[in-house]
């Protein structure tokens, strides 16, 4: 392919990019404030337990560690 037509296809597929983009962010939709508030609050749920599993994890591990350690 020539240097010429190889910029023209570089030209017509980021034109057909940009015109799949805007078709695209037409779709989008704004959040209403209920779904905020509930995605919100899922997300701090999910925040929470992962929070306590770890810490949970934490003191497991560390008195397995400090009776591994003793133990010697």
């Amino acid at each position: 392919m020539s240097k010429a037509q190889n910029t023209g296809s570089s030209v017509s597929s980021a034109r057909g990019f940009l015109a799949e983009s805007v078709d695209e962010l037409k779709k989008v939709t704004t959040p209403t404030r209920q779904e905020t508030i509930q995605a919100t609050l899922v997300t701090l749920v999910i925040m929470i337990f992962v929070a306590v599993c770890l810490f949970l994890l934490d003191i497991l591990f560390s008195n397995l560690m400090g009776a591994v350690l003793t133990n010697q």
